[in-house]
């Protein structure tokens, strides 16, 4: 299929963020903006979401942080980055024509350990030019309290709250942790919802965009020593293993919450090839986020994207947006 017809059958419209496609590259993989660039051309995908920025520097955990498993990969990297100050200092000030430059859209992506953090690292964020969504990450399993935010629904709805506040021309897009299989859609109203004040470009008064869902909690022994394999004993578990739990939890959200409230889902957990991500999109996946791919071949995201296309004029529609929830149950 040629370039341009590829393009336009898979323009994808991202509460309101024109993407070229729907494949998305999450958060932290391909660097903190364009370090990916000579492996992978970033103008070929929909948008690079960047390494989660924290109020203060963290080195994270000591080797070894991320390793091999049999179905993906075990990574405890413990949110390393250099701080929001640097990033504001450094990074921002040239994301707008690095981006332009080559043709990619930039995501940001943020972390914390209170509301206070979370709200000083996206008022920093929202000022710069050239970001039109940050990713609030509530669901990092590898380091302590990570995921306190994600699993709480007051908890959600006091930060979601705060951030809107803050977040005056960004999309707010909340990272949904896989952990809650029972409030699951209960969350992701209060992320939705967040404390009823409307605001930021899409007026909302709290996620425009949920990311479902993150790594599963998981951990590897070496038999011969009887040590943990990861320097931090536990990590996230990604690729592959967790694709068909990730691609329930999608059409959960989809299904219970996100299609009336009219909130887009990036679906985001093992996909190694064009059939994983059209699953999320019949889930209820407007956008399809891939990580540990890259990890095995970096121009994976570029072969998922032509096999979407291939599937969706095989579906007899002009649009991959006309396959999103479109699974057929009954």
């Amino acid at each position: 299929m040629a370039r341009a017809a590829t393009d336009l059958i898979l323009k994808s419209d991202l509460a309101g963020i024109s993407l070229r496609n729907p494949v998305i590259l999450a958060a932290g993989t391909a660097g903190y903006l364009d370090e990916f660039q000579d492996a992978l051309d970033l103008g070929s995908v929909g948008a690079a979401i960047g390494k989660s920025i924290t109020a203060r520097p963290r080195d994270g955990h000591e080797t070894w942080r991320i390793i091999e498993s049999d179905a993906g990969m075990l990574n405890a990297v413990g949110l390393a980055n250099m701080g929001v100050e640097a990033w504001s200092r450094d990074l921002a000030p040239t994301i707008a024509t690095r981006a332009a430059r080559i043709g990619m859209t930039p995501f940001g992506s943020i972390s914390g350990f209170s509301i206070d953090e979370y709200v000083e690292v996206a008022r920093a964020m929202d000022r710069v030019e050239g970001l039109p969504a940050i990713e609030i990450n509530v669901s990092c399993p590898n380091v302590h309290t990570g995921t306190s935010f994600g699993e709480s629904p007051e908890l959600l709805r006091d930060l979601v709250g705060a951030l809107r506040g803050v977040m005056t021309r960004t999309r707010m897009i909340v990272k949904i942790s896989p952990l809650v299989f029972g409030p699951l859609v209960e969350i992701s109203r209060a992320a939705i919802e967040g404390r009823g004040v409307p605001g930021g470009p899409g007026n909302r008064p709290g996620a425009d965009i949920l990311c479902v869902s993150n790594t599963m909690p998981a951990m590897a022994i070496d038999v011969r020593t009887r040590k943990p394999r990861l320097s931090n004993v536990t990590g996230g578990l990604s690729g592959p293993a967790i694709h068909p739990i990730a691609v329930r939890l999608v059409h959960q959200v989809y299904t219970g919450i996100a299609r009336d409230a009219g909130v887009p889902i990036i679906g985001l957990g093992g996909v190694l090839k064009w059939e994983h991500a059209a699953e999320f999109i019949l889930a209820g996946a407007t956008a399809v986020g891939m990580g540990t791919a890259l990890f095995v071949d970096p121009r994976s995201p570029i072969n998922v994207a032509r096999g979407l296309a291939a599937w969706a004029a095989s579906q007899g529609v002009s649009s991959v947006a006309e396959l999103v929830g479109r699974v057929e149950t009954k």
